[in-house]
């Protein structure tokens, strides 16, 4: 057998472990080339240079996730911006230009500025175009100053995203597009419906609220998600 290449699949939170187990692959096989795994966790690639100085493979992929999708190409500088919390928004506008409906987009930018806002339907149709780009915590992961404490305490799993989306969809369309009628009665019947507890949906409710607020001024910063910190599992 005559491979035209012989890739070595190396856990990216191995720290210096992967090292060792780089070298002894290479001297065993003579390694062409690496992927990194498991760039979706904790790690911050720091590997990715020592695999490379004891094989001088280069780093060809990284994995993001457990899905084929989730294999990216390495490309140093950005993974150089992750490493150092830079963020990667290149490698974002460029899943946004794939996955995102343009027009859809468009449309929610123009509601955003709009006198009214962004009503809760307009919120759900928003967070599906952020699912397309893949799991929330890779996304947020390639923003600037996204270390891996601030991602877990945003604790913002799939999970999560699906409670909020039950929640929404528990409304009736006039619910969604004016959340000022959901009394306590409204609210108790969307916690049954949904699954979840009243709490949390007044949990969504009031951090929505907020998100409007902040999104007024959007280039003064960011605003929170209404399944991160707060939001009940």
């Amino acid at each position: 057998v005559k491979p035209h290449e012989i890739l070595l699949i190396a856990d990216g939170m191995t720290g210096q472990d992967a090292v060792r187990i780089a070298k002894g692959f290479h001297d065993a096989l003579g390694v062409t080339g690496v992927i990194l795994t498991k760039m979706d966790g904790d790690a911050r690639g720091g590997a990715a240079l020592s695999i490379y100085g004891v094989t001088q493979a280069p780093i060809k992929y990284v994995g993001v996730g457990e899905k084929l999708d989730a294999l990216e190409p390495f490309i140093p500088d950005r993974m150089a911006g992750r490493i150092l919390q830079q963020g990667d928004i290149l490698t974002l506008v460029e899943k946004a230009q794939v996955a995102v409906d343009e027009k859809e987009a468009t449309r929610l930018a123009k509601k955003v500025t709009s006198k009214k806002g962004l009503d809760l339907e307009d919120f759900l149709r928003a967070m599906r175009q952020i699912q397309k780009l893949g799991p929330l915590k890779n996304v947020l992961g390639l923003l600037p100053g996204m270390s891996p404490a601030l991602l877990k305490d945003a604790n913002v799993s799939e999970d999560r995203v699906k409670h909020v989306e039950a929640i929404v969809l528990s409304m009736t369309p006039k619910e969604r597009a004016e959340p000022d009628v959901l009394n306590g009665s409204r609210r108790l019947r969307i916690a049954k419906g949904s699954g979840r507890t009243v709490q949390e949906v007044n949990t969504l409710l009031s951090q929505f609220k907020q998100m409007k607020k902040m999104m007024k001024g959007a280039g003064k910063g960011g605003f929170n998600l209404p399944f991160g910190p707060g939001f009940p599992s």
